[in-house]
């Protein structure tokens, strides 16, 4: 739910710095040149990003890129906390605020000078919503059932995995509080539109995961690395370890290869289900293309997956083996 790190005069940004996240893709390199720029600051920022690319990264790579990097860096999940208890680990309560409670300081006041990041950031409850603008704006907190003003110094740093501007239009997030929170914007970029950076990453969890666990270097076979630029990954970074994580565990030898690779399709779609059941996805090549075109390079990527087996191809496209075979003959793929 929360967790603190960092807070003492040696403190180093070990393996929590920008240079902890990994890629070369122009997209990602773009969102660490900004990101680099707002460790700077001690300015609010709102990071936008689907669930798993990384945003309690970046979030600590701005404090630990940042001059208040030897202060504390206390993490939040707001959606992990209980509403009835999420404004006091906030805020703190001094005796009496509810039955034999003594005083305790909130985590706006443990962060000290640092950094506090609360993360899904849409889910913070209505009630918490206009003290927590008051912590913007004034810089000062009460604890609950307290009457005295504590001044507050942490920078906050919020994330999201939602469109917080809906949530202002649906009336459940105060307008108010969305403008302080979004003074900068750091939206990070999806897995699937990173390229070549899927592999890299790939090859660092293998790398990782074999040097945690122990045991012999593993590899990618030319099939996995196919399999995994065609996945959309709706999982994003996390989903991509889960996966090696899961293949280290089914593979014996050295090679991961794609039937290694248990990858699930996410959607509801009848002509998709033989991919789901596969293991693979085979997503649309680029546009610009002709049909005819986008038919041969889907069936070639089908082929390759399975391992020139006709009826798994046939099952990951959604057609019969009868209809594939016309298609390969007709296309001259037919060996």
């Amino acid at each position: 739910m929360t967790q603190t790190t960092g807070g003492g005069a040696g403190t180093s940004s070990g393996g929590f710095g920008f240079q902890s996240i990994v890629g070369e893709s122009p997209e990602l390199r773009r969102a660490l040149a900004l990101a680099r720029k707002l460790a700077e600051m001690r300015d609010p920022v709102l990071i936008v990003g689907a669930t798993g690319t990384g945003k309690e990264l970046f979030a600590r790579g701005l404090h630990y890129a940042g001059p208040s990097a030897a202060e504390p860096f206390v993490a939040v999940n707001c959606a992990a906390i209980p509403e009835a208890l999420l404004e006091s680990e906030l805020f703190g309560h001094e005796v009496g605020a509810s039955a034999g409670a003594g005083p305790k300081r909130g985590l706006l006041e443990l962060a000290g000078a640092g950094t506090l990041f609360l993360d899904e950031v849409a889910q913070l409850p209505p009630a918490v919503q206009p003290k927590l603008l008051r912590v913007l704006e004034d810089r000062r907190i009460r604890r609950l059932s307290g009457e005295a003003e504590i001044e507050v110094r942490c920078r906050i740093v919020t994330a999201t995995n939602t469109v917080l501007e809906d949530e202002v239009e649906r009336g459940s997030f105060r307008e108010d509080l969305f403008h302080r929170l979004n003074v900068f914007r750091l939206e990070l970029p999806r897995l699937r539109d990173r390229g070549a950076d899927i592999e890299l990453l790939a090859r660092h969890f293998l790398a990782r995961i074999v040097h945690d666990r122990g045991g012999e270097p593993r590899r990618l076979s030319p099939d996995a690395i196919e399999a995994l630029h065609v996945h959309g990954w709706p999982g994003n970074v996390r989903e991509l370890r889960n996966v090696l994580e899961q293949a280290v565990l089914r593979t014996e030898g050295p090679v991961i290869r794609a039937e290694h690779l248990i990858i699930q399709r996410r959607t509801s779609h009848p002509a998709s289900q033989g991919a789901a059941d596969s293991g693979c996805e085979i997503r649309i090549p680029a546009a610009g293309k002709t049909l005819l075109e986008v038919e041969e390079e889907m069936i070639a990527i089908a082929m390759r997956l399975s391992g020139q087996n006709q009826s798994a191809a046939a099952r990951m496209l959604g057609i019969s083996r009868a209809t594939l075979l016309r298609k390969l003959e007709r296309l001259g793929l037919r060996g």
